[in-house]
């Protein structure tokens, strides 16, 4: 009898990125309306990194994709396929990617940026497993990055406490066997653009704009769809929650991954948690929390995780995957 090998994309190695400069609450009381007590009872957060000179995207991007590649025991030069996920690219053209090839050193890869702003990693990942799995890439970098501080209202107090700035990574690597990513589950519902978004744009306003959002109206939509896009991806994998070792969620609020935990029933003791130290970094939250979890020694060779995030648009996706 023949039995079928299954190509799967393997997380080799994971890098994340954050700016020199960390902000705590008590600093930004300096300048905002609030209070340490109302921001961390509401979200959580006690500090966040922003970018200063000379730090962009493009710089931390590249500074997790060379720590991702060297976890992987790897070289720039066997990269063959970059996915950038950001909201807040370097320039409207080229990609970003492009940036970070050359940075690295890389003469010629399939290089370009995915933008489904806090999604944007789960939309990435799917991309680079896709590819993965169907030849056209055999070693990816898969990064999330964003500048969030340069698109922030610093004098709207219910939205530039909850963001920050940072990068993170991984490497996928094409091998046999049963490592790697068992299923992504990816939507969106562009309805709620009012509920999250910015408010320029090149074919718009010609300008960069601002973030807008109604913090309340996403809070309810994030704790339904990421329930139900968890509980969707790991009937896909054809897993059941007691195989779940972690969950590695986007960091926007501590009150929606509570929320979502509660509802599904799982404990909190395997969610990792990063939104105390990096706020909300959109589509560099999953990432930065992986890496933090992978380094400190939680996430082991073998365990099974489960990756979600949900951002405006509404995009919303998860991937099972057994590190």
């Amino acid at each position: 009898m023949t039995v079928a090998i299954t190509r799967r994309a393997v997380i080799a190695g994971t890098g994340s990125a954050l700016p020199v400069r960390a902000v705590t609450n008590a600093e930004l009381t300096e300048t905002v309306d609030t209070s340490d007590e109302w921001i961390v009872a509401r979200t959580g957060i006690r500090m966040r990194y922003i970018a200063g000179e000379g730090e962009t995207t493009s710089t931390l991007a590249t500074d997790a994709a060379r720590r991702a590649i060297e976890a992987a025991g790897l070289t720039a030069g066997d990269i063959d396929l970059i996915v950038l996920a950001t909201a807040t690219p370097d320039q409207t053209f080229p990609a970003t990617a492009t940036i970070v090839q050359a940075a690295l050193g890389i003469d010629d890869c399939i290089a370009f940026d995915v933008q489904a702003v806090c999604s944007g990693f789960l939309y990435a990942l799917s991309v680079a497993d896709s590819m993965i799995r169907g030849g056209g890439a055999n070693s990816a970098l898969v990064i999330g990055a964003e500048t969030f501080s340069r698109i922030l209202d610093w004098e709207d107090r219910t939205t530039c406490v909850l963001f920050g700035d940072g990068a993170g990574a991984v490497v996928l690597k094409a091998e046999d066997g049963s490592r790697g990513v068992l299923a992504t589950r990816l939507h969106a519902d562009g309805r709620h653009n009012q509920l999250l978004y910015v408010d320029g744009g090149p074919s718009t306003t010609q300008t960069v704009g601002k973030l807008r959002m109604r913090g309340q109206e996403v809070f309810r939509h994030a704790v339904t769809n990421l329930a139900d896009v968890l509980t969707e991806v790991m009937a896909a994998a054809g897993l059941e929650l007691s195989d779940i070792d972690w969950v590695v969620p986007h960091q926007a609020n501590r009150r929606i991954l509570d929320a979502t935990a509660r509802k599904l029933g799982l404990a909190a003791e395997r969610v990792i948690v990063t939104v105390d130290e990096h706020a909300n970094t959109s589509a560099a939250s999953v990432p930065l929390a992986l890496d933090r979890a992978v380094r400190d020694g939680r996430i082991k060779r073998g365990d099974i995780l489960v990756l979600e995030a949900m951002g405006g648009g509404f995009t919303w996706g998860a991937a099972a995957v057994r590190y």
